[in-house]
């Protein structure tokens, strides 16, 4: 099998796609004010799990996306899967080179 991405890849990928069809969303619709919502009062001690929406911004970090580019919805698609596509090749290249290297080893 030549299998370049993985389960959690794609997962990834349809949250971001999500958030930006929500942010695209009228503002009184129930799936962004959801989004935007915040629990009222404080969370137990010890280290915060991360919520969603961090979790979000941190892909965002990692792939090179800037809050404001969910506004151009092709762009935001585009953007989304040739992050992701560029990282196969950048993978499969340096994955191939390893077993080249080990085929000159034997």
């Amino acid at each position: 099998m030549n299998v370049t991405r993985s389960v959690l890849d794609d997962i990834k990928t349809q949250q971001l796609k999500w958030y930006g069809h929500v942010q695209r969303m009228e503002g009184g619709r129930l799936p962004k004010n959801v989004m935007k919502w915040s629990p009222p009062g404080r969370r137990k001690r010890g280290r915060p799990t991360a919520s969603w929406a961090e979790g979000i911004r941190g892909l965002m970090g990692e792939k090179g996306l800037m809050e404001e580019d969910w506004k151009d919805r092709d762009n935001w698609r585009k953007n989304i899967i040739v992050k992701w596509a560029q990282e196969d090749v950048e993978t499969s290249n340096r994955l191939l080179n390893n077993v080249n290297n080990l085929a000159w080893i034997e």
